[in-house]
């Protein structure tokens, strides 16, 4: 059962990962609406007002570099995943990782992978805050939204050259969702289409916790390739990459999470 408490910005640890880029766009925190006049004074000397439980977030390093967002949801098996954020320099990742958990007891129980091992490699896990996941989140939107030209023009090349010669059969594969991504979410993503419900599928993993990927039926393979302009387009803070799918990959990756 999910922890329901408010955090010091206003929402639960389930919302952060769809909340991402309005943490980031908006002004001073919100700490809540002023008390109003029966507060003003206690009759107890000793009374004290409860702070906001702490933010639900690790910071995670040493992690391999061709690691996935379900490699370190499967290192935090058990846990309630709510968002995992990789930190990048340059474009590279540097083997860190912010992940968000369902409610702030589950951070002990992070603290405990401390050390283990996530493939070949030792994995430490450290205390973190949220000002810190938030200072991340900008950082990676920042170089989402500008960058290197340079850098960006020679990662396209080698990245089409695959996409451009794909069959289009009306399917597309998105990856790196926002494990808290809804239909709607994806259906606001691709607004200049027409889909319904029934045409995403949202895939999971054998727990039933989302992967980061999803699957899209549009009406045709014209729409599907039109579509693809927005790859590498963001979800939030996120930048989603699109592949040419087909329906047996669509049924095959579904069937797994059932």
């Amino acid at each position: 059962m999910f922890y329901r408490g408010k955090f010091a910005d206003g929402g639960d640890g389930r919302e952060m990962g769809a909340k991402r880029q309005r943490v980031v766009d908006q002004g001073p925190p919100f700490y809540g609406t002023s008390p109003g006049p029966s507060f003003m004074y206690n009759a107890s000397p000793y009374s004290y007002v409860n702070p906001s439980p702490p933010f639900p977030v690790v910071r995670i390093r040493g992690l391999p570099f061709d690691c996935t967002e379900t490699d370190v949801a499967e290192f935090f098996h058990g846990l309630d995943i709510v968002d995992i954020l990789f930190v990048h320099n340059s474009g590279k990742f540097t083997g860190e990782a912010f992940c968000v958990l369902g409610y702030p007891l589950q951070v002990d129980f992070a603290l405990q992978r401390n050390r283990q091992n996530l493939g070949r490699r030792y994995v430490e896990v450290f205390r973190s805050k949220r000002q810190e996941y938030y200072k991340a989140i900008a950082k990676e939107v920042s170089d989402t939204r500008g960058g290197s030209p340079h850098r960006r023009v020679q990662r396209a090349k080698s990245y089409d050259e695959g996409k451009d010669s794909a069959e289009h059969t009306g399917v597309l594969r998105l990856r790196g969702l926002p494990f808290s991504a809804g239909k709607d979410d994806i259906m606001e993503f691709f607004k200049d289409f027409v889909l319904s419900e029934e045409a995403i599928h949202i895939t999971m993993n054998s727990e039933g916790r989302p992967t980061g990927e999803a699957f899209v039926e549009f009406a045709n393979a014209e729409d599907s390739k039109a579509a693809m302009v927005k790859d590498r387009m963001t979800l939030g803070s996120r930048y989603i990459e699109l592949f040419p799918s087909s329906q047996g990959e669509l049924e095959e990756a579904v069937s797994r999470g059932r």
